[in-house]
């Protein structure tokens, strides 16, 4: 389906080891940062491929290798910029080509800038850009659930707008390793009753700051395309409060909801593939994008999901017969036959027992938790209108016997609150605290509640409160026109991400809640319906006119969506869906991916004393390893030893001996100990201290011979 983000920052990186040393033999340098990006899209072998010795990690103790280019694939972090001079310092390699993930900070540039060692080494400086990750083709994530807390705990103030540069840059880069110079709009809230309200038109300003500057000095940016100009739209997570919280029955959503995954850099699941279940045949089974299973079926509702995944199963066994029973199994070509297919077959089989199980594991929770009684209730809560589409009626009633209800875990609960708090636009303090107690939650559970007031939710409202009651900006949803857009009486919800990409691409999204960043230049070009068009983007110098094929067939406009704080499974889901019916590339771009527990615990964490929250930006700041400013044991006194041979009888030199001895009285082996080359020697802690010394050492000869090199090969002139 269109462009894949996977496939497109793939490809940026094994362009960037393929185009760099072109045609040498070289070493790949990754640190702890670079490494994680690097391995959530590209094989190791897929680099190795491109004239690559070996893979290291520049933060690990690597032997020295001075007949060998570097390729250096770096974070622009400042003590990984001391892991590399430290590289520099010690001629780790022959020559260096660095490689930012993204831009570097200008006071790191300046060590680089002003360091002999880096101009008399270092080729080449380039940034890639590519400070994200994948998670599916449409699906990126910056992998910071600490993203949320910096965002919307009281506490955090002092760190919003350094988090919030972080945060335009990611989104900046996205836009760049697409190709994208897009229009941007922001979600504005009606009548807004919470601090975080301006966060979005904070960042918009910020983005477009950001890639203002970076076309201004990249005049190949964005590069010509025959593409309709893209389109930008930051939200956050107070457009939407009931989408974590309302139970999906789609298979991601649920799976993700319901079943004990294992997520990290990857998503994995405690499975058995065998009908065996001993404890040698449970493992734990990775979901991703290479599960065409997976990839396929996602989206769908778990009711068509089982129906869909047996009637492909027994596809798949009919088109492996040999593996069916057989009259005579001992045949000789029934054997030859199993045993060409086997490791498809086995894979296959795999996969499809992964997700039977899956599913059948989802559904049998679902069952245990009744959660279509649950489900019934929240759908109401969630639309405002009952399954005639009709203001429903005794709500209420029908959430407190609910909540009396033993089979309904306490998480549920929560849940089934908050909605009807949400619902009601605010409750009276005293009836939260009845609802809480049919529930017999614990205090904690109060503060979630109470915390969503600082998302934007009214909380609680008084007898004669005189608010305006807040409205969806997108409306109730309407009744279906045909049978065929008939839903399940479980899923009427649709996010509020989806009607708000169906308005902008036809161009009707109210320009007050989502106003564009440039309204004099974007907005005449944003309010076009967008359905109907099919005009050249300003990138391409071919005009309308003269295209003659189908606009079926033109290149598909793309449309991100950044939601901060944190996105769900429904919202991707809903961001598939426009795209396919669209044909539009919809990417949904985020900090972290939500689950409904998560979610729960990130907004209880809004109360909480700020230091129990571990933030990254508080904790100490990381150093390189010490043993990378400690020599090397030397290997000058070996061959000293083999040039002048003494009296002993021993076939081998007294290497220990040699190593502690003074070799300073000696004139042809007095730069061993001006280098520092002796067993022993430390250098400084601070490379920029070091490099600064280093420097003070050079004599004219070798200055005048940096500056030649620097001329000659203009990499640290005034053009960036």
């Amino acid at each position: 389906m269109g462009t894949s983000a996977i496939a497109v920052q793939q490809e940026i990186i094994l362009d960037a080891v393929r185009s760099t040393a072109r045609g040498e033999w070289k070493v790949v340098v990754l640190d702890a940062g670079s490494k994680r990006l690097v391995d959530g899209v590209v094989k190791e072998d897929d680099i190795l491929k491109e004239n690559v010795t070996n893979i290291e990690q520049i933060e690990d103790k690597r032997p020295m290798n001075q007949e060998m280019d570097a390729v250096y694939i770096l974070s622009p972090q400042p003590h990984i910029v001391d892991c590399l001079m430290a590289d520099l310092e010690r001629r780790r390699y022959r020559r260096s080509y660095i490689v930012w993930t993204s831009l570097l900070p200008p006071e790191q540039r300046l060590r680089l800038d002003q360091s002999a060692l880096a101009r008399e080494q270092i080729v080449l400086l380039r940034v890639l850009n590519v400070d994200f990750y994948p998670r599916e083709s449409h699906l990126i994530t910056f992998r910071d659930p600490w993203s949320f807390p910096t965002l919307f705990h009281p506490a955090c103030n002092q760190l919003v707008r350094k988090h919030m540069d972080e945060l335009a840059q990611k989104i900046v880069s996205i836009c760049v390793s697409l190709g994208e110079y897009p229009t941007i709009r922001y979600y504005s809230p009606r009548n807004p009753a919470h601090e975080a309200s301006v966060l979005c038109s904070h960042l918009a300003r910020f983005v477009q700051l950001e890639l203002d500057q970076y076309a201004k000095f990249h005049e190949d940016f964005p590069p010509p395309s025959p593409r309709p100009r893209g389109a930008l739209i930051i939200t956050d997570r107070s457009m939407d409060l009931f989408a974590p919280v309302v139970h999906e029955f789609t298979y991601q959503a649920m799976v993700h909801d319901l079943l004990p995954l294992v997520e990290g850099d990857k998503v994995y699941y405690k499975t058995a593939l065998t009908q065996t279940e001993t404890s040698g045949n449970i493992k734990d089974v990775e979901i991703g994008e290479t599960d065409s299973i997976w990839v396929k079926n996602r989206h769908l509702h778990m009711k068509d999901l089982l129906e869909k995944l047996a009637s492909e199963f027994q596809a798949f066994k009919a088109k492996n017969p040999q593996f069916a029973e057989s009259d005579n199994p001992s045949s000789l070509n029934n054997i030859k036959d199993m045993l060409a297919g086997l490791p498809q077959f086995q894979e296959g089989k795999e996969a499809f027992s992964l997700h039977l199980n899956m599913a059948s594991d989802a559904m049998n929770v679902f069952q245990k938790r009744r959660l279509a009684d649950i489900a019934s209730v929240e759908q109401s809560l969630a639309t405002g209108l009952d399954e005639d589409y009709k203001k429903p009626k005794n709500l209420a009633d029908q959430v407190v016997r609910l909540l009396d209800d033993n089979d309904i875990t306490f998480p549920d609960r929560l849940r089934l609150i908050i909605q009807y708090l949400l619902y009601r636009e605010g409750l009276l303090p005293s009836d939260t605290q009845k609802l809480l107690a049919h529930a017999q939650l614990p205090a904690q559970d109060g503060e979630v509640i109470h915390n969503l007031d600082l998302l934007g939710a009214h909380v609680s409202r008084s007898m004669k409160d005189t608010r305006p009651v807040a409205q969806s900006p997108f409306g109730r949803k309407q009744t279906p026109q045909s049978p065929s857009e008939e839903e399940s009486g479980l899923s009427r919800y649709d996010p509020a991400i989806k009607p708000m990409l169906e308005e902008h691409i036809r161009g009707t999204l109210d320009q007050n809640t989502f106003p564009f960043t440039k309204p004099h230049l974007d907005a005449a070009e944003g309010l076009l319906g967008q359905e109907n068009v099919s005009q050249a983007s300003l990138r391409s110098a071919k005009p309308t006119w003269a295209r003659t094929r189908p606009s079926a067939l033109e290149p598909r406009q793309r449309i991100i969506v950044f939601m901060a704080g944190g996105a769900t499974y429904s919202e991707s889901r809903a961001c598939y869906e426009v795209s396919q019916l669209s044909n539009k590339d919809v990417f949904l771009a985020t900090s972290h991916m939500l689950t409904p527990s998560l979610y729960l615990r990130q907004v209880g964490d809004l109360s909480v004393d700020k230091r129990r929250l571990d933030l990254p930006a508080e904790r100490p700041k990381p150093q390189a390893p010490a043993h990378l400013f400690e020599r090397e044991p030397p290997t000058a006194p070996q061959a000293y030893a083999k040039q002048q041979p003494t009296n002993s009888q021993q076939p081998q030199p007294p290497v220990a001996s040699m190593g502690a001895m003074s070799l300073g009285s000696n004139p042809a082996n007095a730069n061993i100990s001006s280098n520092g080359a002796l067993k022993g020697h430390r250098l400084s802690p601070a490379p920029s201290n070091a490099v600064q010394s280093a420097n003070s050492r050079l004599t004219k000869k070798e200055k005048d011979k940096d500056s030649e090199k620097k001329k000659k090969h203009h990499f640290f002139g005034s053009k960036k």
